[in-house]
Order: structure tokens, then sequence, then C-alpha cells
């Protein structure tokens, strides 16, 4: 390049018409400074192409071309220094090296049915774990595939880590095999997104995503890997290099930048490095923040907390933030990962007539929970009560903010440490009593409506109400529920009574269908004595009941619970009275049971013919389960009233 430069600037100077004189008496100032600068120029611009050749780095750092090493051992090296434990994927070629090395130290590989399962199951294990979780998948429509698990990750605050396979570096632009602009789809959901184009660049672009990943408020970062970053030097080495011998300037120029580009690749890929995590930055309430917020708290009759997702996050451990908010004895709603934080029976945990306490209540605190769609973007909260919102990003912190609701303090920082230090200066305080009590038995009043409205028979099938609290009573202690559907799973979360924090998951803000089997594999995965449970509508079951393959390859026993009412209904409810059509909204009573059993598992059938053994049934599945069998319980249901008037847009 540079010779070629050179000789186009001689062309240049020799049919320029000037004549040239030796004198140096006639050389002026000015031209000698004009001179000075174009050296320069030209040092500044050898020295910047020098640095992108990596020519100055490999005077210190060189290649091994012998080595049989491969930069997927970095990466799972890596993955491994940040107690990463499970990996999941869908396998291809651009990122076998990560898989292989992965599994070899000891990282567990869990291969899916579908790319976006494989994200699912990576954001569960971030929730449960309070880690990082990881899935890895191949170039183009490989990555595309995990676009929507992604964005749930996003809204959700879940700290994903999504490795991506690329075309080789030299061939980015070129129309390599399932070569696309991946980073530009990922910025806007990522909180991180990096291409690695050396060996060398692996480990610190890991450490840095990671860190991203669970600093501030957590959420996915994706991190490119070029297939040529990951195979051995010999492998890439037979794919770059000419056949031949080469002929002609030309070729020479380009088969030593060709050579050059792949030392540089390999340039200290194997020198001593650091592989610990980075410290992880988590935003935290002030001493004085605090203390205004003791202060409001001890003043307040009837207080209230909104507890959300965020409060379930490190560095705060679910168990001592428990024992805090039975220390404040504060009356709670809990939405999100929080649902089952004070257990089955709290006197505490209110479910009920939530907008109804919420314009009674004189203080709100608003705990990593956010005036969005869920809370009729601040509309329910009373303008006289006083209203305290902790939350780690402040977009989130004041959404909708000054429209229909005001904080009178907004603090941005983690809500789980916050809470803990309201209970440790609230030492003494005891809530009201009476007020406490009321919210309780307006619960109960609610409750015994519900189990009242479970009793009606509907025209055809079980009724859901029925099934859900038959279950319910059934559930084990160490039992974990996953959320994946519309109406049927709408029902539920008014029914069932997660048995104690993390132990629900649902999607999250994003309301998205087809979590179910990713989120359970997750799930077992880290909660291995656990009963999961999946709790299915049957228009979500159609988004991942192939993975009832994964579960069986991977001794997973975990128990689906369809809800078949073969309809979208939480459409349908509001389709056809508003539009008179039920078009695109039907289903069909599929033998979900015998697809399971196909795929390896065990099916039930629970239809109306099946209601007097209800119990039997459920506890049947509950012991094909526990003898490690996924099972899937295909319950055919009627439709109720119950959940008129729900959001569905």
């Amino acid at each position: 390049m540079v010779l070629l430069a050179r000789s186009r600037t001689e062309n240049v100077q020799v049919s320029l018409p000037l004549k040239i004189s030796m004198d140096p008496a006639a050389v002026s100032p000015s031209s000698c400074c004009c001179t000075g600068w174009l050296l320069v120029l030209l040092g500044t611009a050898l020295l910047g192409t020098a640095h992108r050749l990596g020519l100055i780095y490999q005077l210190w750092h060189k290649a091994e071309p012998k080595s049989t090493r491969h930069g997927g051992e970095l990466v799972a090296e890596a993955l491994k220094a940040h107690g990463v434990r499970y990996l999941f994927t869908l396998v291809g070629g651009h990122i076998s090296p990560i898989l292989v090395a992965s599994e070899k130290l000891g990282i567990r590989v869990v291969d899916t049915r579908h790319e976006a399962t494989a994200v699912f199951a990576a954001d569960a294990v971030a929730r449960l774990s309070g880690t990082v979780g990881v899935a890895a998948v191949t170039a183009g429509p490989g990555v595309t595939n995990t676009v929507t698990a992604v964005k749930n990750a996003q809204m959700a605050e879940s700290p994903v880590l999504l490795i991506g396979g690329a075309a080789a570096t030299l061939q980015k632009g070129r129309g390599a095999l399932q070569d696309i602009d991946q980073l530009c789809l990922f910025k806007p959901l990522c909180k991180f997104c990096a291409s690695v184009r050396t060996v060398r660049d692996i480990v610190p672009t890991l450490r840095r995503a990671i860190a991203a990943a669970q600093s501030g408020t957590p959420g996915p970062v994706f991190v490119e890997f070029p297939i040529d970053v990951l195979y051995p030097y010999h492998l890439v080495e037979k794919e770059l290099r000419p056949k031949g011998t080469p002929r002609g300037l030309l070729s020479k120029v380009i088969n030593w930048y060709l050579g050059n580009h792949l030392r540089n690749l390999y340039a200290g890929a194997w020198e001593t490095r650091d592989f610990s995590p980075l410290p992880v930055q988590v935003p935290h309430a002030t001493a004085e923040q605090v203390q205004q917020c003791v202060e409001l708290v001890s003043r307040a009759k009837k207080p209230v907390m909104l507890l959300g997702s965020q409060v379930t996050l490190p560095p705060t451990p679910v168990e001592k933030l428990r024992e805090a908010l039975e220390a404040l004895g504060i009356p709670c709603f809990l939405g999100g990962m929080a649902r089952g934080m004070l257990g089955r029976d709290s006197t505490l945990h209110i479910r009920q007539n939530r907008r109804d306490a919420l314009k009674e209540a004189d203080l709100v605190i608003l705990a990593g929970t956010v005036c969005d769609f869920r809370l009729s973007y601040g509309r329910v909260l009373s303008r006289r009560s006083t209203i305290i919102a902790v939350n780690r990003d402040h977009t989130q912190l004041l959404r909708n903010a000054d429209i229909f609701w005001k904080p009178h303090v907004a603090i941005q920082g983690d809500a789980g440490s916050f809470l803990l230090k309201l209970s440790q200066g609230l030492k003494g305080y005891s809530s009201p009593q009476d007020w406490t009590r009321s919210l309780k038995d307006g619960d109960h009043r609610k409750e015994k409506a519900n189990w009242e409205k479970s009793e009606e028979p509907t025209e055809q099938h079980v009724n859901p109400l029925k099934l859900l609290h038959h279950v319910d009573n059934l559930l084990p202690e160490n039992s974990l529920l996953v959320s994946d559907g519309g109406d049927f799973v709408g029902s539920a979360a008014y029914i069932m009574r997660p048995r104690g924090p993390l132990r629900w998951l649902d999607p999250g803000a994003f309301g998205t269908l087809g979590v179910g089997g990713g989120f359970a594999l997750g799930a077992k995965l880290c909660r291995p004595d656990s009963e999961v449970w999946i709790l299915y509508g049957d228009g979500s079951l159609g988004y991942s009941i192939m993975e009832f393959d994964t579960f069986v390859r991977h001794k997973m026993p975990v128990i689906a619970l369809v809800g078949n009412d073969a309809c979208w209904s939480q459409i349908s409810r509001e389709q056809v009275p508003l539009l008179g059509s039920n078009v695109a909204c039907g289903l069909a009573y599929v033998d979900y049971h015998l697809v399971a059993e196909g795929l390896g598992g065990k099916g039930f059938l629970l239809s109306r013919q099946d209601e007097v053994r209800m119990d039997s049934v459920i506890q049947a599945a509950q012991e094909a389960c526990r003898r490690g069998h996924p099972t899937l319980i295909n319950a055919l249901i009627g439709r109720t009233s119950f959940r008129e008037g729900s959001i569905s847009v």
C-alpha cells in the first residue's frame, strides 16, 4: 500500500512544470516549514497505518504458529472465572470451539431446539443465581432468532450475556455465509456491544461485557466472535493463505497483507492475562435520603409498599430482605419476581383490591415498581399520598411523573438495600395493625368470592379456577412456578401462591409469550430439587412444546400444566364484542399430552370426565416427574367471566 502511494506521488512530482533551484539561499523559511509539516503528517500517517496493521504491537508480542490452542478456550476460561456454570446454545460451526472448550472446563452445555429458548434459559439463570446468564448462538439467523428474547431480558432487567458467531474478520461485508451487521441489531437492546477483532481481545472484552451486564440497572450484553478468532492458527492459515506461490507485485503485496493479518490476529494470544471479574457498580440511596424516608414512614397511618422485580437483585439476599419486610410490618403488594417474597400465607402480603388500597393509603413506597401500564401510568396513585420511589434506572424511576403522579422522594438506587436500611432506621416501628387488618380482611373476602366462582360449572370442560385451586393446594414447599400465557396464566396469578422468594418466574413488562420452555430449563438447573411447574396457555405452548425433547435429552423433569380452551382467549374476549369477529383467535383442542409423549415425556389428559379425580391426575403427574419424566397435563378448560376487563393491548 505504501509503495503504491509513493509511486503515485513520484508520478505527480515528475509531471509538475517547475524548475527546482539547488541554491540553499533560494529556499525560504516558509517552504522549510511546509516541508516539515508534510514530513510530520506523513510520519503520523505511517504510524497510524502501522498501528492499524498491528505492526507496532507485533514488535513486542509474537504469534505462535505451532500452538494448537484456540480462542474458544479463552472464552471458556473467562466464563469459568466469572462463575458461569451453564451455557445454553443451539449448535453452529461458528461457535463450536466455545462449546467444546466450555464442556472440557466443566461448564454444562445445554442445547435447545430454538435460539430464543437458549436466551430465555440464560435469563432464568441470571434471575435465580444472581450472576450473569450466558447463551451462545451461531451467526446470522442464529443471532436474529434471539432478538425477542434479548429485548425481553432488557425490559426485565436481566444480566444476560449473548455470544454470537460471525463471519471471519476479512470477510465482513463481502457476502460471506450468514454475514450481516449484527451489532446494529443489538445496540438499541444491549448495554454493551462489541465485536472481537483479535484473539488477545477476547478476555478483556468479556470482562467488560459481564461487568456492564450486572452494573447499574442490569441488562443484556452482546459480544460477537468472528470465526477466525475462535479456531486454531493452523486451520485459519489454511483458509487464509493463497494456494500457490504469489507472482507479481500485487500478488506479493496481498500475500504479505494476509500473512500480517494472520500474525496480528494471534499476536500475544497466549500471554498470561487477568481473568478475574471487574467490579460491579450498584447505585445506593444516600444516608440523607434514607433518613428522610424514615421520618416520612414513621408519621404514616396507612402505609403500603409495592415491590417489583428489582428488589430481588444482588447484592441483597432475598432472605434478608424478607426479614426486613417482616420487621417493618408494612402491608405489601408483590409483582414480577417479587411474588412469593413473603411466602404463602403472610399477613403482610395483600393480593387483592390494590386499586382501592392505593386510593386510601397516605404513604406509598414504590420499590422497583414502575408507573407504566401495570399501574395505569400512575393514575391509580392518589395525589394525597406521600410517594417514595426507588429505582436503579432514572427513566423508570420517573416514568410518567408530573403527568399522573409525582414522587415526594425519588431515589435512584438499589431498592433491596434501601429497604434494609429503612428497616434498620425504623427499629421499634410498628405499622398500624388496624390498617393491615382491614386490607387483609378485604383480601379474604375477594378470595372467598374467587373460590365461589371456581365452583360454578362451565358450559363444557373444567372450570379453570377450580383447576388452579386444586393445583395450588397440592404444590410442595419447594415448588417453583413459571408463567407463560395470557388468560389462563392471568387467572393463575390471582390463585396460585408461590411458596417463597424467587419461586415465581414471568416474562416481565414485555409480556412475551414463549418463555416457558427456556425459563423452566434454567430454573430446573438452578433448583434441581424443586418441583418446577410451567403454567401454559394453549396458545403460548406452541412456541416451546418442542423443548420437551430438550427436557428429555438433558434429564430435566418438569411439569407443564396447559390450560387448553382452544382459543387465544385474552384477545377473543375483547375482539368479539368490539369488532364482531373471532377471526384468528380460534385454535383446536389438540392432544398436547400425546405430543409430549411423542417427544419422550409423560402426558396426562384432564377433562370434565376426570373432574372428580382431578387431584389424582395432578398427583400422578407429580409422581411421574419425581421419577425423572418431563410431564404435561393437558387440561381441557371452559370459559368463565373471571378475567373480563383485563388488559390485552
